[in-house]
């Protein structure tokens, strides 16, 4: 087994990016809603390869296959200077969970961060998401704010 890189998504990554996406939201029970829609997917990963977008994603890769992803959003910020860094997916392949490479990516979105001048990263996840909230736990701080979301459309 070879390391595992860190990496910025490459045009190459698209089936495999595409695949662990549609295994987190089925992870999340969006399977066949609209963000499998296939103008959503296109949208998306046109978004994360474009760097015109404040939209990023970063592969952690073992062997050729894509291990996890995680994708980032940079964002201004009313109560500080620098800007601030939501961190909107991560996901890793179930047969590879509790090989630390959660972690890793968090790390590798902390670094991608403080090169580029950002001054924090923020995410959520489900209450009930226990293996991932074990390592949120450690990583970072509980801030218990809870998630509301008016849809518009």
């Amino acid at each position: 087994m070879t390391e595992l890189t860190i990496r910025p998504l490459e045009d190459a990554d698209r089936p495999g990016w595409q695949d662990l996406w549609a295994q987190y939201n089925a992870f999340y029970g969006r399977e066949g809603k609209t963000a499998l829609a296939p103008e959503i997917v296109d949208e998306a990963w046109a978004r994360l390869l474009s760097d015109a977008e404040p939209v990023h994603g970063l592969v952690a890769v073992r062997d050729g296959a894509l291990m996890g992803l995680v994708h980032i959003v940079f964002h201004r910020n009313l109560l500080r200077v620098p800007d601030t860094c939501y961190l909107q997916d991560l996901f890793t392949v179930s047969a590879v969970r509790g090989e630390g490479i959660g972690r890793r990516l968090i790390e590798a979105v902390g670094e991608r961060c403080r090169a580029h001048g950002v001054g924090d990263i923020y995410w959520h996840t489900h209450s009930g998401n226990d293996v991932a909230r074990a390592l949120y736990d450690r990583v970072a701080t509980n801030t218990e704010f809870l998630v509301y979301r008016l849809k518009l459309d």
